[in-house]
């Protein structure tokens, strides 16, 4: 398959200039478009994260744009760290330019640990139509969902063996929240999915794939 054009973007964010990056596929297919959060600023989380490329790439597979970037502080991006606030805020300014630049398409929003909370929240304020989230630090952010008419068709992805966001954490906050997520626990993974990033890419990739099916079948 080949590989996705990569574009190098600026993005003007509430706190300045988000630096960011469009990958393109070869193929369109014209239905979608990704917006992807990368993990916690402080702990060397950056738009390069590989757990974030591996998110793209499923998506970019499906014939999908994906548009990666830096939260305020980080890399390139101007501003500074706002302990998942402001971080909810560039989120929504990168969808509203993937919205311009992609009008009349479904919006799906991805994210990794830190980058899965703030995905969760920009899509519920979006109103994205996937969402998923990977090792999202639900406890450390404090998480919460109010009951909403849009809850986006929703993937956790949970490590069992992960070391930073414990599978128990998930579970006990998925039991205090509206029902609508699906969690798929991945036996022997790490926080990081390290060796098994292909099995995390092809889940994600089959989960989405069934939302490109629905859609062509509307």
């Amino acid at each position: 398959m080949k590989a996705p054009q990569l574009e190098p973007i600026v993005i003007a964010g509430p706190a300045g200039a988000l630096e960011a990056r469009a990958e393109l596929p070869a193929a369109d297919g014209g239905v979608a478009v990704a917006v992807i959060c990368h993990p916690h600023p402080l702990h060397q989380g950056t738009m390069d994260n590989k757990v974030v490329h591996t998110l793209a790439r499923a998506c970019t597979r499906l014939g999908v744009p994906a548009v990666r970037f830096n939260f305020r502080g980080v890399g390139e991006s101007q501003g500074e760290h706002d302990a998942g606030v402001g971080e909810v805020e560039d989120a929504v300014a990168v969808v509203e330019w993937a919205r311009a630049r992609w009008p009349d398409r479904q919006l799906w929003l991805l994210g990794f640990s830190f980058g899965g909370v703030i995905a969760a929240q920009a899509a519920i304020r979006c109103e994205a139509a996937q969402l998923v989230s990977v090792a999202p630090a639900v406890r450390r952010l404090k998480l919460q969902l109010q009951l909403t008419e849009h809850l986006p068709r929703w993937l956790i992805v949970q490590g069992e063996a992960d070391e930073l966001v414990p599978a128990e954490e998930i579970l006990e906050w998925l039991n205090e929240v509206p029902p609508g997520p699906e969690l798929v626990c991945m036996p022997g993974a790490s926080h990081f999915f390290h060796g098994q990033l292909t099995e995390l890419r092809t889940l994600v990739e089959t989960f989405l794939l069934q939302a490109l099916s629905q859609e062509n079948m509307a």
